[in-house]
């Protein structure tokens, strides 16, 4: 890793980003339209919006990506790992997977929606949903490289993203993922922010690092909108999956 600084234009490219990014989940809890059942049509079309951009632009970059993971893998002696993206990918996703599952077994007992996670499940919850913050702030500074056109479509798929995370995280933990939690997470975002000010990795790092996000994401908008009690919209998460994707077929 080599220390370097960005350069004051790009500082700010990503800096208003973050903070539009930081506003989110201080301020998704105050949108109570989108709470109840059933779900929310804003929610399912900010869920797919988030799976458009996952897939139409961030696995094409994995792709890409792969051939630096490979060489780096082969300098190691680790010839016998094959679609290192894509094993990745399907960490993120079975992670995440497994955090859902645990939350929500933790919470059985509880009476319908007063059911809260324990102390003890809240902060496994937490800890991991803010290396994942962490990662996307990060990451903020790999899309500037490109052009400020991939900094908007990024703020925009993360910015919904939160909003279908956040309402997640305040069902399985109540009050004390408004009043605690969606403090940890903002800081998480500005850490990530600020690491990636002073500190680049490696293409084939910052592609396994993109894997990992890519498989999160898909399983944290899928957990949210397939459970039958949820009564999820199908026709806006198909509405907000088919406009992005358009727009980010046209762009």
């Amino acid at each position: 890793m080599s220390p370097t600084l960005l350069p004051m234009p790009d500082f700010f490219m990503t800096l208003l980003p973050l903070l539009c990014l930081m506003l989110v989940h201080l301020f998704a809890y105050r949108l109570t339209f989108l709470e109840g059942i059933p779900r929310s049509v804003w929610l399912s079309g900010a869920g797919g919006v988030s799976v458009a951009y996952v897939f139409l632009h961030l696995f094409p970059e994995l792709q890409e990506g792969q051939a630096h993971v490979q060489h780096a893998a082969q300098n190691k002696g680790l010839f016998f790992l094959k679609h290192h993206i894509y094993l990745m990918t399907l960490v993120g996703l079975v992670v995440f997977y497994g955090l859902e599952r645990f939350a929500i077994t933790s919470r059985k007992g509880g009476k319908g929606d007063t059911a809260e996670t324990p102390a003890s499940v809240f902060w496994v919850h937490i800890g991991s949903f803010t290396l994942y913050n962490a990662l996307i702030g990060y990451l903020l500074h790999k899309r500037e490289e490109q052009n400020v056109e991939e900094v908007l479509f990024y703020l925009v798929a993360m910015a919904l993203h939160f909003l279908v995370n956040d309402y997640g995280l305040r069902e399985h933990h109540k009050n004390r993922y408004r009043t605690i939690g969606r403090w940890i997470l903002v800081t998480a975002l500005a850490v990530g922010w600020g690491v990636g000010l002073s500190i680049e990795v490696s293409e084939a790092a910052t592609a396994l690092l993109l894997a990992f996000l890519a498989g999160g994401v898909v399983l944290n908008v899928l957990k949210e909108e397939l459970p039958e009690e949820r009564k999820s919209r199908f026709s806006a998460f198909l509405l907000g999956t088919g406009l992005y994707a358009g727009l980010l077929l046209l762009l």
